[in-house]
């Protein structure tokens, strides 16, 4: 019933694409938009603490947007189109579902302040669509990092070391699937690995949306 009220009202006032503003799906992104975003050939983009990492689209206009309006600009709904993206990419590499899916997980003060973790809403999604388990529970951000993407690789390994914690009660018995949004030197991906395997922890895989660099 909750569904259908709230798109009788998208219906009633024409939500826009936010990406074209046409209103003829009345959806958050149009199937035009959608089908613009486009994937990286299947295949590992590089391997990190022999854990392969991949990296499912191109990194260009509308899917920059797509993370950006889901990451800072409070736009939610966008999480089951890049889940959607994601798992469409990812679905090509295997078809098994035993994954625990474990999003990046940001600190619990920015994620008060944010309200969210954007991570964990596409990760709900890529497991909707997946049939994998959702675990973001698994590992938790303890140290209050500065953002990333005006740091060069050293000083991105300097702000993140020690910023993970694994809690063992909350793990699974399947593997490890991370997701992140963007992949640049792969430095988030690696503090996490590392903080799994102090913990024995071994069979990971790490899946971004996109990188800023094709390899």
């Amino acid at each position: 019933m909750k569904d259908f009220f709230i798109n009788f009202l998208d219906w009633i006032y024409k939500k826009k694409c936010y990406f074209c503003k046409s209103s003829k799906e009345c959806v958050k992104m149009c199937s035009k938009c959608y089908d613009s975003l486009e994937h990286l050939q299947v295949k590992v983009n590089r391997y990190i603490l022999e854990s392969p990492i991949y990296c499912a689209g191109v990194y260009d206009k509308n899917l920059q947007k797509l993370i950006r309006g889901l990451k800072y600009h409070k736009q939610k709904d966008l999480s089951p189109y890049l889940a959607k993206f994601m798992w469409e990419y990812f679905k090509e590499i295997t078809d098994k579902t035993n994954f625990q899916v474990v999003p990046v997980p940001i600190y619990p003060k920015r994620e008060k302040i944010r309200k969210y973790n954007h991570m964990t809403l596409v990760a709900e999604e890529f497991c909707k669509l997946s049939g994998c388990t959702l675990n973001k529970d698994l590992i938790k951000r303890i140290k209050d990092t500065k953002p990333q993407y005006k740091l060069n690789k050293a000083e991105r390994m300097q702000n993140l070391s020690n910023a993970f914690e694994v809690d063992e009660k909350n793990l699974l018995p399947m593997k490890i699937l991370i997701l992140d949004d963007i992949c640049t030197t792969g430095s988030t991906f690696e503090e996490m690995i590392k903080e799994f395997k102090k913990h024995n922890i071994f069979d990971i895989t790490c899946l971004a949306a996109t990188t800023p660099f094709e390899e």
